[in-house]
């Protein structure tokens, strides 16, 4: 079970369930729309799973996995996203109570294998193999709730080598925070020690080995990655 350090405190999070939200910012959209074709804005929330195993900590290398000695993949993309941590059991939640489930917020990033996803979507295949690989999910040092007064209000960025490619504020999620934990505690339930990837903005990019990647949120922190 992976484990999360808690800044300024001894508390440590023994994560549950990692639950993802996708198509969650429109410029993100965007990036996906074809000739002639827009990309159509989601009415619920789109949630996919990765397993406890996709969590990354004590160590910053991220690597596209081998099998029988050949990479799975030619495309590793990087997704910056805000990250909710869960503090108590619930089912059904109710928007306006959801505040109170919240144990404290982190940065983390979405890693995910562009080619083998795009693949599973044309099959209409799971997407657990290009989302929930070893590594795919860091997750920097949980920050409490209480010293982020308004996580729907925060600038969110990620840095390849020295370069912003992704840059926005949480305020532009189409699904807020409140209503996402109301949204999967009514379908699935929330567990303490849940954690809940909020949705990335515009800027996924093609990653190379050697990279060098800095996420950040906004009074949360930093995370530091490089591409292996």
């Amino acid at each position: 079970m992976s484990r999360l350090k808690v800044k300024n405190s001894t508390d440590v999070i023994n994560v549950q369930n990692v639950y993802c939200v996708g198509k969650n910012y429109l410029d993100h959209i965007k990036e996906f729309d074809e000739p002639g074709k827009l990309a159509e804005i989601p009415k619920d929330p789109v949630v996919f799973l990765k397993p406890n195993s996709a969590i990354l900590t004590g160590w910053n290398v991220v690597k596209i996995p081998e099998f029988k000695g050949k990479k799975i993949s030619d495309n590793l993309q990087n997704e910056v996203e805000l990250v909710i941590v869960i503090g108590k059991d619930g089912l059904n939640i109710p928007e306006d109570k959801a505040a109170q489930y919240i144990y404290g917020y982190a940065v983390g990033i979405d890693f995910t294998l562009r080619d083998i996803q795009a693949e599973e979507k044309k099959k209409g295949l799971p997407w657990t193999v290009a989302k929930g690989f070893l590594t795919s999910a860091p997750v920097s040092a949980i920050v409490k709730k209480k010293e982020i007064p308004d996580a729907g209000k925060l600038n969110i960025s990620l840095k390849i080598n020295g370069e912003t490619v992704q840059s926005s504020n949480t305020s532009l999620m189409i699904f807020k925070i409140s209503f996402i934990i109301h949204y999967i505690s009514a379908i699935f339930s929330l567990k303490k020690g849940d954690i809940i990837f909020t949705g990335t903005p515009a800027g996924i990019t093609k990653l190379n080995s050697g990279d060098d990647i800095e996420a950040e949120v906004e009074n949360i922190g930093k995370l530091n990655i490089l591409i292996g």
